[in-house]
């Protein structure tokens, strides 16, 4: 009958990496979240996400000042947990589908994972009678210019100040 891996290594410095130290199990997939070739396609989702809110929230709904839609459509209580801001565009869409948008070209497994979502927060802001349809729509076509111009930034730039 085996002796229990712990039984058979008796001396810490004679065990297996993973038995001598929990974290060490752990510090590769942290190192490929914070560093190397995952910082390279997470950076642009996250840059793209940035751009969509500074545009949406901090442009877009200070010049649109349009209303939420009315309290009456909707029978749910959810309704009451709505924001003040303007409904125009939808800043959750927009941000949703600039981080998706912006993954997808270097990270398609990441990009497809990430689309099932993006698709719920604009069907929920809807659902929610936060938004119209036409402000979710506003949101995603921020969200893809916001993933176009983090992806071809760079290119223009290094093509005009070279």
């Amino acid at each position: 009958m085996p002796r229990p891996a712990s039984a058979r290594c008796s001396r810490p410095w004679r065990r297996p990496p993973r038995a001598r130290n929990c974290g060490a199990a752990l510090r590769p997939r942290w190192r490929g979240w914070a560093g190397g070739a995952a910082a390279k396609q997470r950076l642009p989702g996250l840059t793209a996400l940035v751009i969509a809110q500074l545009i949406s929230n901090g442009v877009c709904k200070q010049v649109a000042d349009r209303p939420r839609p009315p309290k009456e459509w909707f029978p749910h209580d959810e309704v009451d947990d709505r924001p003040d801001s303007s409904s125009f565009p939808s800043g959750h869409t927009a941000a949703a589908v600039a981080f998706t948008a912006a993954v997808v070209p270097t990270w398609p497994a990441a990009g497809a994972v990430c689309a099932v979502p993006a698709a719920m927060v604009a069907l929920e802001r809807v659902q929610s009678g936060a938004h119209y349809p036409s402000d979710v729509a506003a949101g995603a076509a921020i969200g893809l210019a916001s993933a176009w111009l983090t992806r071809r930034a760079p290119r223009l730039i290094l093509r005009h100040f070279p």
